[in-house]
């Protein structure tokens, strides 16, 4: 005997899964807007005499990159890092360059080993972002002397650690950005 289709089988809190599609505009202006928001977010930490806040712009890339790694195109790096020179207080140009080049790493990255997991990817990570931290304290001027190094490790194994957690939160914004908004047809 046949027994009857269930009525909410195709269907979840938010009504029918059949006849949806994901808003483009979402799925493209979700990861960008948080880049944003994390290069714009050190803005409103308090100064002090060493610096602590990892870079976020630079961390919510990388975790994007790392969830999503065919997201964003390779030229990307360029205005990210352009308007996260806006508010960095890096001499302009800098998160452009290491940004871009950045990204231009990760391409060639995913070119040779295209499946990772996520410790090898938190490695990266922590590769890209300590050379990121250190590269921009040379483009901003500071001296390479062990004071100026040690200065900079608080910042570095914030930055290192935060990963996980950044990742998560990306991993959430992943999620929202590919629900079924539209209705097809």
């Amino acid at each position: 005997m046949i027994e009857r289709v269930n009525t909410k089988a195709r269907s979840d809190r938010y009504g029918s899964r059949l006849n949806r599609a994901h808003s483009p505009v979402i799925a493209y202006a979700v990861p960008v807007a948080t880049i944003l928001l994390g290069s714009f977010l050190p803005f409103f930490a308090i100064a002090g005499a060493a610096p602590y806040i990892p870079p976020f712009g630079f961390l919510m890339l990388l975790c994007w990159r790392s969830l999503q790694p065919g997201l964003f195109p390779i030229w990307i790096g360029f205005p990210l890092g352009l308007f996260d020179d806006l508010f960095s207080g890096q001499p302009f140009g800098s998160a452009i360059l290491l940004w871009s080049l950045t990204m231009i790493a990760f391409e060639m990255i995913d070119t040779r080993f295209p499946w990772r997991s996520f410790w090898q990817d938190w490695m990266t990570v922590a590769m890209f972002t300590t050379l990121y931290i250190v590269l921009a304290a040379v483009v901003s001027g500071g001296e390479l002397s062990v004071p100026g190094l040690v200065a900079i490790v608080p910042q570095i194994v914030f930055s290192i650690f935060a990963f996980p957690l950044l990742a998560r939160i990306v991993a959430s914004f992943d999620r929202f950005r590919l629900l079924r908004w539209r209705r097809l047809g």
